[in-house]
């Protein structure tokens, strides 16, 4: 499912500019895909609650089936509206594959929770170097249609994810965690633990979306060659995936709300770094540390959203977080396109510093909160 990803990342924007009626839809494809994931999130959730990870896993891996193969005719037939149906139903694939690193953190000890959760994402970094290489390599496959081969590819990636679920078994939901007592809705969702693990989660993807899908259109703004941009979004996901070998034993050692500060501070120097120039270091730096920076603060949010909930509650809770974090990010796609167009590159990531500024600060909030009121924070 990564791989996929990554191979959308590198690639929509650059389809939707071929494609769209005028410029500032290019990354309108990109934002269909993460609302639809949005909108899925609360759904598969609670499908799986009753059902089972293995069908919703399933499922997923059929809608990107679906959705790759839609996209590949739509650019075929050099159509916007087909290429955006399919981009929409690999949003659906990519909502129930967001359960995998949840579905991991149930299967361990508590004390392993989240080194299981980072083994899980470092997947990613085996996807870095498929989805952009991928596309690189099929570019130019299928004569006048740009990039069709590529989404073809997907295609194969999410029947690879149908094939694997024939040789997985998870238990099913235990009956605690489908007839268990639920507190309050609204008790949970006011805590500071909740609120903090959600906005930091926002936080990162947001804005790691937000100049990532608006990277390839502005190193093509500069003249830069797809080979290069390939490469900086290669090791952007890179830094996403490559330090899940180890965040999870970072947050073991020092705690899970000092490296999710890391986190946020990266994201904010990663700002810094494209403010000062624009030159292909420049890109290449400062992406790899918006990497980075999602990873800690993102893998940080999730292994802080499993204090949270109880098992009954677990559907419904984690359903939420997702819903949340991915209207931030369906809100960045659509936006990304129309906001560099608009006002530049620099501009973009400027509005990102006092964002990040803010998680770093209701981090350290929660941190104080914790050490002198525990359990009123928690």
């Amino acid at each position: 499912m990564l791989s996929g990803t990554s191979l959308v990342m590198t690639t929509s924007a650059l389809v939707g500019v071929m494609l769209a009626p005028k410029p500032t839809l290019a990354t309108l494809p990109l934002g269909l895909a993460y609302f639809c994931v949005m909108l899925t999130m609360i759904p598969a959730s609670l499908l799986m609650k009753r059902y089972g990870r293995r069908v919703g896993f399933a499922l997923g891996g059929t809608a990107g089936l679906i959705g790759g193969s839609t996209s590949a005719v739509g650019i075929y037939l050099n159509s916007f509206s087909l290429f955006c149906t399919g981009s929409a139903l690999f949003g659906v694939a990519s909502g129930f594959s967001q359960y995998f690193r949840f579905a991991a953190a149930e299967l361990v000890p508590d004390s392993y929770k989240s080194r299981a959760i980072s083994w899980v994402m470092a997947g990613g970094l085996v996807a870095a170097f498929i989805g952009p290489n991928t596309a690189r390599f099929t570019r130019e496959m299928i004569p006048d249609a740009q990039f069709a081969a590529s989404f073809a590819v997907i295609a194969l990636f999410s029947a690879g994810v149908i094939f694997i679920q024939l040789f997985i078994r998870m238990p099913k939901p235990a009956e605690e965690e489908v007839q268990g007592q639920n507190r309050p809705l609204g008790f949970v969702l006011t805590r500071p633990v909740f609120l903090v693990a959600v906005l930091c989660a926002m936080i990162a993807y947001g804005t790691m979306n937000l100049l990532m899908t608006a990277t390839p259109l502005a190193m093509d703004h500069r003249g830069m060659v797809f080979g290069d941009t390939a490469i900086v979004i290669q090791w952007h996901i890179v830094g996403m995936f490559a330090p899940s070998f180890f965040t999870g034993s970072l947050i073991d050692r020092f705690g899970v709300l000092k490296i999710m500060f890391v986190g946020a501070i990266l994201l904010l120097a990663c700002a810094v770094v494209a403010l000062t120039g624009q030159l292909y270091a420049n890109f290449f730096v400062g992406l790899l540390m918006l990497g980075v920076g999602w990873n800690f603060l993102y893998i940080g949010g999730t292994t802080l959203l499993t204090e949270v909930y109880l098992p009954s509650e677990k559907a419904t809770i984690q359903g939420i977080n997702e819903f949340l974090v991915f209207s931030a990010t369906a809100f960045t796609a659509f936006s990304s396109g129309y906001l560099h167009h608009t006002l530049g590159w620099e501009t973009l990531n400027f509005y990102t510093i006092p964002v990040t500024g803010f998680a770093a600060g209701i981090i350290v909030l929660l941190a104080w909160r914790l050490h002198s009121r525990p359990l009123q924070a928690a």
